[in-house]
């Protein structure tokens, strides 16, 4: 008995250990550019195998020395968007990612959020208050910096 809860405890353990983070389905690590071409934001491993996207990126013309202006709390209201985490919190499902958190500067609103790479490669982005979401589509972006679509290069 002490013999198959022995094997049972390295066979869990080799299995949790084997799992690398965003394996499959679930890999939305990477740059990618938000719908509105706006931004990019870089999504990676938390440091616990879980999911975090930092705003890397803005368009300088629209957006030249963006600060947190609409955060809710006034000590965060000057700090800079560029290195700003937008996306943590996620749990793992088959598909994607369920029960994350997405900031919004442009509301200074956090959301529910769901993260999901479909088959085309676009990354799915929901946003959600209670049952109502809102889905963006997100691009990933290349070496070159260009945007990889479903049909080649942008």
């Amino acid at each position: 008995m002490r013999y198959l809860i022995s094997g049972l405890a390295v066979l869990a353990g080799s299995c949790l250990f084997s799992i690398p983070a965003f394996a499959g389905p679930q890999d939305v690590s990477g740059l990618w550019q938000t719908e509105s071409g706006g931004a990019h934001i870089n999504i990676a491993d938390c440091g616990d195998g879980t999911p975090c996207g930092i705003l890397v990126w803005l368009d300088p013309v629209e957006n030249a020395g963006a600060v947190d202006g609409r955060n809710p709390d006034k000590a965060l209201q000057a700090r800079p968007l560029i290195g700003l985490k937008m996306l943590w919190g996620f749990k793992a499902k088959k598909t994607g990612w369920k029960s994350g958190k997405i900031y919004d500067p442009e509301s200074g609103k956090t959301y529910g959020s769901r993260l999901k790479v479909s088959d085309d490669g676009i990354l799915r982005v929901k946003g959600c208050i209670g049952p109502i979401c809102q889905t963006q589509k997100w691009s990933r972006v290349t070496q070159g910096g260009s945007v990889a679509t479903a049909g080649g290069q942008e």
